[in-house]
């Protein structure tokens, strides 16, 4: 049997709105909201999208591996947190955060204390390349990461090749500390730190 996608998402149509041509981000707009159920379609066709699936492909591309991936965090099955990045209230991307230490192996090969990990994406087009990702990263850090008080850092690894993320992250405060490859992974990561004091001294220019 073919698999049937939800044609909407919350039950409602989606409506989105477009970041005018030129216009500068406003950090102010950005918000968070819990990946949820209803977010499936939309995190499917996100990951679908060719700007996304060239650095996120190890999570699939059918709605039945979306399924498999993100309900168990969801549902808190699963140790990493999911997030919706919203801008004027809608949805434009993705971004979760984990404890380095529940994964053990993982945790050896970055060898950074107290840590967390973040991965995001912008799933919208037309808000890519923006100048909204150093952004993001430094309002989820402040109202999601470096909340959990037990936390003392924060790592990021995009691919060595990801330059545009790289110069996004490096905007964000993030300095690069190693290169590491996970097994699993089929591209090294560009290992990135940002600490708590250094988060709390720094600001996006």
């Amino acid at each position: 049997m073919a698999e049937r996608e939800p044609s909407n998402i919350a039950g409602i149509r989606e409506e989105r709105r477009s970041l005018p041509a030129h216009a500068a981000p406003d950090p102010a707009r950005i918000e968070f909201r819990r990946l949820t159920i209803p977010d499936l379609p939309l995190m499917h066709r996100w990951l679908g999208a060719p700007h996304v699936f060239r650095w996120w492909y190890d999570e699939g591309t059918s709605y039945a591996e979306i399924e498999e991936k993100f309900v168990p965090r969801i549902e808190g099955r699963d140790q990493v947190e999911p997030f919706v990045i919203l801008y004027e209230s809608s949805p434009i991307g993705y971004i979760q955060t984990y404890l380095i230490a529940h994964d053990e192996e993982y945790a050896r090969l970055v060898d950074v204390e107290d840590s967390a990990g973040v991965d995001l994406f912008i799933g919208e087009a037309e808000y890519v390349y923006r100048g909204l990702g150093s952004h993001i990263l430094r309002r989820f850090l402040g109202e999601v990461v470096f909340d959990n008080e037990d936390v003392r850092a924060c790592v990021i690894g995009p691919e060595a090749r990801n330059e545009a993320a790289i110069r996004a992250y490096e905007k964000a405060g993030f300095r690069y500390v190693k290169t590491i490859q996970v097994p699993e992974e089929q591209q090294p990561e560009h290992l990135m730190k940002m600490s708590r004091e250094e988060f709390e001294a720094g600001a996006v220019e």
